[in-house]
């Protein structure tokens, strides 16, 4: 029986264990695992390494720049990406530079099991691998896990924002981070302060989770955005593009949350701050219960375009305990 070697590479230890999770339960495998694409090309170089799991968005070596480099350094390995980003153009570019195929995250073990087979990588049948079960039973942080979920949103809205403009939708790593409300002040204080800076703010709230979205822009920029999103109507404002824009993306991003940790959110109607209210009273009506508070910063860009904006979402204290208890499942 011939076990195969399989490298995940991912930034994400939760996504890694869902992928160990998901692999069929008699393939006869070795795994390694690496955290960014430059550990995985290490990895690679050594030439024991049959297929790999590769993700996309990740930090140092993200999943294009490792494709085009085992095609540059002319190594064997078949990849399959999982990725969060499911763009069209991003399946597109993938395949092209040498993938064999894309599953979407979080992966559903029938179809990689499906996607394995029509690729001729199933052989035999044997017990798990040790390493693999280890791997599975490693503990998961908080912020790791919840940073994988935002990590699949907001691939799932840059799809759908990527379709409505007929664009790229350039995806960061997001960062997930816990603020007191002192620093979380400070944060927002300096948005207020900058100096051409637009945020619409959206509050949301579902099975006990609540807070308050802020998609934030360059005044330079927000023409240039309006200007993709013409085909509202001819005589579409920039105001009315900032709103809709902000359904869009951050309903998107929402429903992508929700059906992950299995609630449904209510959005409130969307304000552009700064014209009714601004982001210093934001803070001050919100202050008594965001004690400390759960920030998660995702950075957009268009590319082709001189267009970037941040959305950011802050889910209230009690929020952090609720998600915890609904992201359990994931982290242990």
């Amino acid at each position: 029986m011939t076990v195969i070697s399989l490298l995940i590479c991912d930034d994400s230890n939760m996504a890694r264990k869902q992928l160990l999770r998901a692999l069929p339960a008699d393939w006869p495998v070795s795994v390694a695992q690496a955290a960014n694409g430059s550990e995985a090309m290490d990895i690679l170089r050594q030439g024991s390494i049959d297929v790999m799991l590769l993700d996309l968005t990740m930090p140092e070596m993200d999943g294009y720049q490792v494709l085009a480099a085992i095609r540059a350094e002319g190594l064997v390995c078949k990849v399959i990406v999982v990725s969060g980003d499911v763009q069209a153009q991003a399946i597109e570019r993938v395949m092209g530079l040498g993938a064999m195929a894309f599953v979407q995250k979080p992966a559903d073990p029938d179809q990689l099991k499906n996607t394995l087979d029509e690729l001729g990588l199933l052989q035999g049948s044997a017990a798990k691998a040790v390493a693999r079960s280890q791997a599975e039973n490693a503990p998961i942080s908080f912020t790791d896990a919840f940073r994988e979920v935002i990590n699949v949103s907001m691939g799932r809205a840059a799809a759908l924002l990527a379709r409505v403009l007929g664009v790229f939708v350039q995806l960061p790593v997001p960062n997930v981070n816990v603020f007191e409300v002192g620093e979380l002040h400070m944060a927002l204080a300096d948005v207020q302060r900058g100096s051409g800076l637009t945020a619409v703010c959206q509050g949301f709230i579902g099975g006990g989770i609540a807070g308050e979205a802020l998609l934030i822009f360059h005044d330079s920029e927000v023409g240039d955005m309006a200007k993709l999103m013409h085909w509202f109507s001819h005589d579409y404002s920039e105001i009315e593009m900032l709103l809709d824009l902000s359904t869009v993306l951050i309903g998107a991003c929402l429903s992508g949350i929700a059906g992950q940790v299995d609630v449904n959110f209510s959005q409130s109607h969307p304000t552009v701050l700064g014209e009714h209210s601004s982001i210093e009273e934001l803070i001050c009506l919100n202050q008594s219960r965001w004690k400390s508070t759960l920030a998660v910063e995702v950075s957009y860009s268009i590319e082709g375009h001189v267009i970037h904006f941040d959305l950011l979402l802050l889910f209230t204290e009690d929020s952090v305990e609720l998600l915890t208890k609904k992201l359990d499942y994931l982290m242990n």
